[in-house]
């Protein structure tokens, strides 16, 4: 039942006949999942909790970063060193504080994921890796969740809502999650900021159309937005009856079996982990092994350690003459996701004694020299 505070505070809802008291009623009592507060997950966030959703849970573990103001747009300067989850949700309770902000701050797994989904009506996902990505269409599917999915590269953005009214689910678009992460996420590719503004508005829309039943929902198309361009395309997507999880004989019945297999498959080259305090000691000591730095130019210009070869992730193919296969070879980036894409590059081409910086110059930064920027 609606308050008279409600009354005047949504009153340009209430004039229209698509939405009126009844649906502002329906935006009240339902719950929504939000996963990831950062380019995506701030304006769905907003958005969401400007529109009277009565349930809002976020997920995120994350702290902020300068480097995430460019585009998160909940978050600001002071709250930089914060946990994510928390700047996020004091703008959005003095926003609107009559919007239940449920916290889950942890990191998704196959171990919490579902039954974290069957706590919601809809599930939307701001996140940046397709492990999450999987997981959380996995469950949704496994709960009969609708699955509000989103993703952007540099100028580019794509939006679907999957298992909706028996619609395709994200597997039948993408049968297997890509090994190895191939494609990369903003700290690697870079994206212009405004990007996933549009991209986690859209999917807020989607999600309000939903709770409404009004419109017609993305659910059986691709529907992709090229900046460049000022363009919008869809692509229309069904329902595989071969599909593993949603098809005729579904092989996938739980979230953990499927990515304990997974991770099986994929766990071909094992990687040997260096922390930063090991690199740190062994510098200090002169007998450092060659530290190969896989960043981009315009990010040693933030942040660098002195006596590193430099050779951007995506030229290391490329460049292979310059790094010696007689040495030992720690190589680092920011945080330790694309030096371990170089390693198993690397050791796949041969170099045996190959370690992965953990943490990258981010470790470095809190561990070692504090006089280093993040970012």
């Amino acid at each position: 039942m609606l308050s008279q505070k409600d009354y005047l505070r949504y009153a340009r809802h209430l004039s229209l006949d698509e939405v009126g008291e009844k649906g502002q009623s329906k935006l009240k009592a339902a719950r929504v999942l939000l996963v990831g507060l950062g380019g995506l997950g701030c304006p769905v966030a907003q958005y969401l909790t400007a529109a009277g959703i009565g349930t809002l849970g976020l997920v995120e573990f994350d702290l902020v970063d300068l480097s995430n103001l460019q585009r998160q747009v909940l978050h600001s300067e002071n709250s930089v060193g914060s946990p994510k989850i928390h700047s996020a949700a004091s703008r959005l309770s003095e926003l609107n504080s009559d919007v239940n902000l449920v916290l889950h701050k942890l990191r998704l797994s196959s171990e919490n994921t579902q039954a974290l989904v069957a706590s919601y009506d809809i599930v939307v996902d701001g996140s940046d890796n397709f492990t999450t990505r999987y997981l959380l269409n996995d469950a949704c599917v496994l709960e009969d969740r609708p699955y509000v999915s989103a993703a952007i590269y540099k100028f580019e953005g794509q939006l679907a809502v999957f298992n909706y009214q028996d619609g395709p689910c994200y597997r039948c678009l993408y049968p297997k999650p890509p090994t190895g992460d191939l494609i990369p996420n903003c700290a690697e590719a870079g994206v212009l900021g405004v990007l996933p503004g549009i991209m986690g508005t859209l999917q807020a829309m989607e999600t309000i159309k939903m709770i409404l039943e009004i419109g017609d929902v993305c659910s059986e198309h691709l529907l992709l937005y090229d900046a460049l361009s000022a363009s919008f395309r869809k692509m229309k997507i069904k329902s595989k009856s071969n599909c593993k999880l949603c098809g005729e004989n579904p092989e996938i019945k739980s979230i953990r079996s499927i990515f304990k297999d997974q991770a099986d498959q994929v766990q071909t080259i094992k990687i040997i982990d260096w922390d930063v305090k090991k690199l740190f000691e062994a510098r200090k000591s002169g007998k450092s092994p060659l530290v190969l730095d896989v960043r981009e130019a315009y990010e040693l210009q933030i942040a660098s350690l002195s006596d590193v070869i430099h050779i951007p992730m995506n030229e290391v193919g490329l460049r292979t003459a310059e790094i010696p296969t007689d040495q030992e070879i720690v190589v680092m980036c920011r945080s330790g996701k694309r030096s371990l894409k170089v390693c198993e590059q690397l050791l796949s081409l041969g170099y045996n004694r190959v370690y992965n910086l953990r943490g990258g110059i981010l470790d470095w930064s809190d561990q070692i020299d504090q006089s280093i920027q993040k970012y």
